[in-house]
């Protein structure tokens, strides 16, 4: 990184900076040779190896089960995110997935589960997945209509579809949001674990996007599911979701973060080396101009996300306004760092094999999932009316 020095701010404890310079290292080192853009499910499968070999991945895990801390440590995750993401985006998307794929588990496994699922994730032996989309229900989750219906006293049946599911096709494990039936909408949800290996689970297809990574759609077909695999109580799976996604969120707008200062560096350089009229590109004001917008849409998007999760840190218990602040000001700040880049660059800059093309596919789809920028903003509005003493507009 050009600047660490947002490590010497407040939010950060000593633990953290050299957590942050150890995994930087390591990360530089370490996550180029391990990655192939046309071949992502086998990067990833190296990826997720490697992470755990080198003991990054315990950070997604509780002390009790092979992890770094007690429990979730936000800022470690965020961090962790930012350096791997400006390394390579699928580094980030190997880490995040495992964090993401248990957190339900984390939160409110039982221990049996916990046992189970934990210590083989952190050490990088088993791949996660967080199986919530449907092809009608992705930010409305009270949309949704894969079923749980019981099946005998011990088990329940699934039965539906999920898309947009990262590390679908790749994962030992998939955490699987469904309709249990104990009340209409949000409140009648549960969650499950589905072990990959289930009868009645099938990869239907896989889904190329313009940033590849494993992603697919699934089909539950009577797959039967132990009682004992689903976490948290019956009706409980919209919590356990908002639960999950109130931790990780802040952590995508850390992915943008590193996107966006790579972004940064790589435009530094080449405004630096490249002539244009008989002077660095850089002794432009446009250029300097661009330069400063995009260096302070970097700051103002460490200073949000690192807030968010400080706040959580300190055991704040939702960090809902927080969360969805960072995610939203640095995933689009990041697009736009981004798109200044590539316009330093030039022709260069869409060049299938330069570096800020790659980070203009990258970015892209984090201002969609776990929660599009549209949607950040509602839940914004609702939380600022809140403390506001008012009700929004049903």
């Amino acid at each position: 990184m050009i600047d660490a020095s947002f490590l010497s701010w407040p939010f950060f404890e000593d633990r953290h900076r050299r957590f942050a310079e150890d995994l930087r290292v390591w990360a530089t080192k370490e996550v180029h040779p391990l990655v192939e853009h046309h071949d992502t499910d086998a990067s990833c499968r190296r990826l997720v190896r490697r992470l755990g070999e080198g003991g990054w991945l315990r950070a997604v895990v509780p002390q009790a089960y092979g992890g770094l801390s007690e429990s979730f440590d936000v800022r470690t995750l965020c961090l962790a995110r930012e350096i791997l993401s400006y390394q390579d985006g699928l580094a980030d998307f190997a880490f995040a997935m495992q964090g993401l794929g248990t957190g339900p588990i984390t939160l409110f496994g039982s221990d049996a589960m916990k046992a189970r699922y934990l210590p083989a994730v952190a050490r990088g032996e088993a791949i996660a997945a967080f199986a919530l989309s449907e092809p009608e229900a992705g930010s409305d989750v009270a949309a949704m209509s894969t079923t749980a219906s019981p099946d005998g006293s011990d088990h329940v049946r699934l039965d539906g579809v999920k898309t947009w599911i990262s590390n679908g096709g790749i994962a030992d494990h998939y955490v699987v949001f469904a309709r249990s039936g104990e009340a209409p909408g949000a409140k009648g949800l549960s969650a499950y674990v589905v072990d990959a290996q289930a009868l009645g689970l099938t990869i239907e297809n896989r889904i190329e996007v313009i940033a590849p990574h494993p992603l697919a759609t699934l089909r539950f077909e009577n797959c039967r599911v132990p009682l004992s695999n689903r976490i948290g109580g019956p009706g409980e799976g919209f919590k356990v979701a908002m639960a999950t996604l109130d931790v990780f969120r802040s952590t995508v707008g850390a992915a943008a973060l590193g996107l966006a200062r790579r972004a940064l560096v790589e435009a530094l350089q080449h405004a630096s080396t490249r002539k244009l009229f008989g002077a660095p590109l850089g002794e432009l004001q446009m250029t300097q101009a661009a330069l400063a917008d995009m260096a302070t849409h970097v700051d103002a998007a460490a200073l949000l996300v690192y807030r968010a999760a400080w706040t959580k840190d300190r055991g704040a218990s939702r960090v809902t306004r927080e969360a969805a602040m960072a995610k939203m000001y640095a995933t689009e700040a990041a697009q736009s760092v981004i798109d200044k880049a590539v316009q330093i660059f030039g022709g260069l800059g869409v060049m299938r094999g330069v570096k800020v093309e790659e980070l203009y596919r990258e970015i892209r789809a984090l201002r969609i999932y776990e929660g599009a920028t549209e949607v950040q903003k509602v839940v914004i509005a609702r939380e600022i009316l809140k403390m506001l003493g008012s009700k929004p507009l049903k």
